[in-house]
């Protein structure tokens, strides 16, 4: 069969929950036996959203194949069970940056460099290149931004061309709008919905499905009337209403029948496939009433996007555990040796995330202090491995100024030091070393693959100092260097640090070990 193409794109405001939207068809189609890809077409300018702040763009999702992307690829991968790569991201800096590195090659033979047609051209490249490679039934593309920004036009141009090219019959366009409730009247407004989606129209991409935004179900009149004025069926005019969980809405969808409009609008026979298994998952979500209470302590706390996948990971392994998860979001640079006790004695479980810079740093060193020395089940991932093992060194080796180079260039203890110049990305092998660990419990294997993103590395000259205090560094890379991966004290009911980042590889039903077991951890605590 052709790769079948289904394009999100959105309209009057951002932040409508496309990613969402675009996850849920593809777990539908998932559990309807369906191989599916997922593309995310991003219009900044950015390369890639490596380089932003958090609170910029939210959490920088790291692909197995070490692209620094969009968080929407977690949810892609979450909802899919499926590994992306970079080839699922694309922006407009990525797109430019490459024509622009041709045509300095002289790629196009002294030709005129437009953004009709080699922009558009290399946009279309792309997507044909995923195709190839992956042949999927399927391929998902969300389109960032929203209708009629400047930035987007050569995405949505370039869709339009590839939509001729590739055939309409090969192509599903639907459309994301929100219904506009007015309070004061007491009425929900379509004509924002309208004339949104008369401007796609306009820009060469006619959507056949529409999935509209609100905070719940509307009623049939309001359907019929986007109906008549936007010209398409009402059976292919749905809602993705507010929901207690984003899990539940390939559910929603589903009961909505968005699955048989798809496979009609193809001329594809619906598969006998169902979605019980994830009907399944979501009654473990909604018949979990008990709390398990983290504090998260960290950085960016104020936009928790900023933790994206660390946050659903967290929620995955207390779910199937039968928890609910609380998370204490605490800014880092409130915290202090006054006030520590206070603020962090009454959760199940510590964890410092990653980040970087030094904002905060004295805070979370308090954290680990408490967690370790009050017995508390703690979790340090990256930055919060690095940081406890600096506090360990500060307060039981009794090095004052140890650090990481990273905020002290001229520490005489530099406990974490910027080795070899690169940034580690993606999914690298691990080998766990001590056969009595906690890591070996866990994930009951020598050797596994991890996603990392960091520069600075634990400074191997101190490793007899810390294991005769014992503190353990129980996995190092597979590889020449030997970093240290993964930090344990085992006379501790759960203090574990690791220099890679597990969320970014913890889906439904496999959750990674070390998330799994810091909330077993917690639990056992409460």
């Amino acid at each position: 069969m052709k790769t079948k193409v289904i394009i999100t794109i959105g309209g009057v405001y951002s932040s409508l929950g496309k990613g969402i939207i675009s996850s849920s068809i593809g777990r539908i189609l998932v559990e309807m036996k369906q191989k599916v890809s997922m593309m995310k077409l991003d219009p900044y300018l950015n390369v890639d959203p490596g380089t932003l702040s958090p609170y910029q763009h939210g959490e920088v999702f790291v692909t197995h194949d070490g692209a620094e992307t969009d968080l929407d690829l977690g949810n892609y991968e979450r909802f899919t069970n499926k590994k992306m790569s970079r080839m699922s991201s694309i922006t407009s800096g990525r797109i430019y940056s490459e024509v622009i590195e041709k045509e300095r090659a002289r790629g196009y033979g002294g030709k005129t460099v437009q953004v009709i047609p080699h922009i558009t051209n290399a946009i279309k490249d792309k997507i044909y290149k995923i195709m190839e490679v992956e042949q999927p039934d399927f391929l998902l593309i969300e389109v960032g931004g929203t209708v009629g920004d400047i930035e987007s036009i050569p995405f949505v141009e370039a869709l339009s061309q590839f939509i001729s090219e590739y055939g309409k019959q090969n192509v599903l366009p639907i459309f994301c709008s929100p219904l506009i409730y007015i309070s004061t009247s007491q009425e929900i407004k379509t004509k924002p919905t309208q004339h949104a989606f008369r401007e796609i129209c306009s820009l060469g991409v006619w959507p056949e499905l529409i999935i509209l935004r609100h905070t719940e179900n509307v009623d049939d009149e309001i359907i019929q009337k986007i109906s008549l004025n936007c010209h398409i069926n009402k059976k292919r005019i749905f809602v993705s209403p507010n929901l207690e969980s984003i899990y539940f809405l390939p559910i929603e969808l589903y009961k909505q029948g968005i699955q048989k409009e798809i496979f009609e609008y193809f001329d594809l026979k619906l598969p006998n496939g169902n979605i019980n298994n994830w009907e399944n998952y979501v009654k473990l979500i909604k018949n979990t009433k008990d709390k398990v209470k983290i504090a998260m302590v960290g950085k960016y706390i104020k936009l928790h996007d900023s933790y994206a996948s660390l946050e659903q990971a967290l929620k995955l392994a207390a779910w199937e555990q039968k928890k609910q998860l609380e998370i204490n979001w605490i800014e880092a640079d409130s915290l202090n040796s006054k006030n520590v006790d206070k603020i962090l004695k009454n959760h199940d479980g510590i964890l410092i995330p990653g980040g970087f810079g030094d904002r905060g740093f004295e805070g979370k060193m308090e954290a680990v202090k408490y967690a370790r020395t009050k017995q508390i089940p703690y979790l340090g991932i990256c930055l919060g491995m690095q940081i406890a093992t600096i506090e360990f060194a500060r307060n039981v080796l009794n090095w004052q100024d140890a650090n990481t180079t990273e905020f002290d260039p001229k520490t005489t203890h530099p406990i974490f030091d910027y080795i070899d110049g690169r940034m580690r990305l993606g999914e690298q092998a691990c080998l766990i070393t001590d056969s009595s660990s906690k890591a070996i419990k866990m994930y009951k294997n020598k050797l596994i693959y991890e996603r990392h993103r960091h520069r600075y590395e634990f400074n191997n000259k101190y490793l007899e100092e810390y294991k005769n205090k014992g503190f353990s560094f129980t996995a190092f890379s597979n590889d020449q260097e030997k970093t240290a991966e993964i930090i344990e004290i085992k006379k501790h009911p759960f203090f574990v640090g690791v220099q890679f980042h597990p969320e970014f590889s913890s889906w439904p039903n496999n959750v990674d070990p070390v998330i799994y077991n810091f909330i077993s951890a917690a639990i056992k605590n409460k």
